[in-house]
């Protein structure tokens, strides 16, 4: 019996191959997740409007728009459920597209029902704390900005900044290691999880993102600098080095 009950698993499914839905839906099922199959956009946001859910997976490829649309769509009017994004191509390129619209993770098809599993796991993971090793604190200071680390919220200034599940899971990371730097292979670990295949790319579109999002100079970045031939290090103090 798989092991989840220590967080939410409900979880929504956009795609328009009904095998494929019916396969998730049983799969799913049986390893304890509570499952919505939907086919079309409209279904989806019926169902978000009346239900809370805890992850969905999306299709890239839908017949009246595609999930990139649907996603960026949906971090623009404030909806920041974790996703995971299904698609045919496997381009690389599509994969950094679509985390820079807000996807918190990617799968090509054909894919392992196991591995999709796990990700879905990680995903979940990512909505608790103490997944990274983090100290007793409660919140990270660094500038204006303070990070919550029980509620993994931003904010800046009193007012809370909307983070996508994976930009607050890597900024934790970081967060974690103060003045430590990290290589690649180490923030995904952190971050998402050991089991998570994620490769570089990913990891430096999540770190472009959250400096264009808390550096006052991003091309200059004071709090999440690169260290040459190793990785990144968060400097809380902003001083660079």
């Amino acid at each position: 019996m798989p092991d989840i009950q220590s967080f939410d698993n409900r979880v929504i499914v956009l795609d328009d191959d009904p095998d494929l839905r019916i396969m998730l839906q049983r799969y799913l099922t049986e390893q304890g997740f509570t499952v919505r199959a939907v086919s079309d956009v409209r279904q989806m946001q019926q169902l978000l409007a009346r239900e809370r859910f805890d992850v969905l997976v999306l299709d890239l490829t839908l017949p009246e728009t595609d999930g990139l649309h649907i996603c960026r769509d949906m971090r623009a009017t404030g909806e920041m459920i974790p996703i995971l994004m299904l698609t045919a191509r496997g381009d690389p390129v599509d994969r950094i597209i679509g985390l820079e619209m807000g996807a918190d993770d990617y799968l090509s098809k054909p894919f392992d029902p196991r591995e999709l599993a796990a990700r879905l796991r990680a995903l979940l993971r990512r909505q608790g704390v103490g997944g990274a090793g983090y100290s007793s604190h409660k919140s990270v200071h660094f500038g204006k900005w303070v990070l919550d680390l029980l509620s993994r919220k931003l904010s800046c200034e009193g007012q809370v900044i909307r983070l996508s599940s994976g930009e607050c899971s890597m900024l934790m990371a970081l967060a974690s290691q103060p003045g430590r730097p990290l290589n690649r292979e180490r923030l995904i670990a952190l971050a998402y999880g050991t089991e998570h295949d994620a490769n570089d790319r990913s990891v430096d579109v999540q770190i472009l993102r959250l400096r264009r999002l808390i550096e006052d100079d991003p091309v200059n970045p004071c709090y999440i600098q690169t260290v040459r031939g190793m990785g990144y290090v968060f400097t809380p103090d902003g001083i660079v080095r």
